[in-house]
């Protein structure tokens, strides 16, 4: 339920980046929707929202271990030594992840009968997921 958390609460987030980087190009439409009538546009338009996305997980991962959503919920990535994955690993994650969506999610549901209850991702980049309890005012020294 924690990843499920996560995600939900980073997928506003990546909303929000992609509605920003939605306007400059509505603007240079003059207002018309970005549709595949649009051609080029349209190409480097979804190219850009990849790139968005791309940018917000690998940079979150590669530099904290977590994105807003994962500390909102106490979730940590970490490689299989216990370190936060660098750029590459973390861009390998990410494309994975990609790849866990494409049978309707069948990648993600995968850590309910991985005995380590690893995702495809998980287990293609090495990774996997840490659940960091927050500690009580009174629990920290």
């Amino acid at each position: 339920m924690r990843r499920i958390g996560a995600m939900l609460y980073d997928t506003l987030l990546l909303l929000a980046l992609w509605f920003l980087a939605t306007v400059p190009f509505i603007a240079i439409q003059g207002g018309k929707s970005i549709d595949t009538e649009s051609g080029q546009l349209y190409l480097l338009y979804q190219l850009i929202l990849v790139l968005v996305a791309y940018a917000f997980f690998v940079g979150f991962w590669s530099r904290k271990g977590r994105t807003l959503g994962m500390q909102s919920w106490g979730l940590q990535l970490q490689t299989e030594d216990g370190k936060v994955p660098c750029a590459r690993t973390a861009s390998i994650r990410f494309f994975a992840a990609i790849l866990s969506w494409l049978p309707l999610g069948l990648g993600f549901f995968w850590q309910l009968w991985d005995s380590e209850r690893l995702t495809w991702h998980d287990r293609l980049s090495k990774t996997r997921l840490v659940y960091y309890p927050r500690q009580k005012p009174d629990d920290q020294a």
